[in-house]
């Protein structure tokens, strides 16, 4: 039996979108487990009212994430959950900041 090598590129490409497909779920969930925990620490140390930007900004960016993960735009989902992420560590790193200059 010979196979065209038209025929085995073809195969290859859906076996290796299969697997990038699957993969792209996976990242955003890393990502959005990272910035659910990060954005809960932020609220338990008060940034909703200390650092109340960087906490809401946080917080429409996963729910953003969330949205864009129903439509299966993980790629998309994954960028949001990261910056959610970021701008939730922005804030605990405020609330410790503010924390440090209260002790002095």
């Amino acid at each position: 039996m010979r196979v065209s090598m038209r025929s085995l590129v073809a195969a290859l490409l859906v076996v290796a979108s299969s697997f990038v497909g699957g993969c792209g779920g996976v990242w955003y969930s890393v990502e959005v487990n990272a910035a659910t925990a990060r954005l809960e620490q932020a609220r338990q140390m008060g940034a909703e009212h200390k650092s109340p930007y960087e906490y809401y900004f946080a917080k429409e960016h996963l729910r953003q994430a969330q949205l864009e993960a129903v439509e299966a735009s993980y790629s998309d989902a994954a960028t949001y959950a990261e910056v959610a992420e970021l701008y939730a560590q922005k804030a605990i790193d405020q609330m410790q900041a503010a924390k440090k200059g209260e002790t002095k």
